[in-house]
């Protein structure tokens, strides 16, 4: 579970905030009561950006993996006659 402290809060706890975060409990920092931050353990940070990596990378692949078709085929059909695209 997190632990939820103001900016002036955190100041003066920065030490403590920390430890904790080394012994990986997490605090959420914020202003005027509204979450702007979470400090974590450097580990959590790591598992996070692999994940977003690691989406990204699915994100990739899922277009890569998409048929292409050349400039030469669009052309091509385009100006086919079987595009329906026909002269009256």
């Amino acid at each position: 579970m997190s632990e939820t402290m103001s900016i002036r809060e955190a100041r003066a706890g920065l030490s403590g905030i920390l430890s904790k975060a080394e012994a990986g409990e997490a605090t959420v920092i914020t202003r005027n009561g509204t979450p702007v931050a979470a400090l974590v353990s450097m580990s959590a940070y790591d598992a996070l950006e692999e994940a977003a990596d690691e989406l990204l990378a699915r994100e990739a692949r899922r277009y890569l993996d998409e048929p292409t078709v050349s400039m030469a085929e669009v052309l091509a059909d385009l100006f086919s006659e079987d595009s329906g695209q026909g002269t009256a």
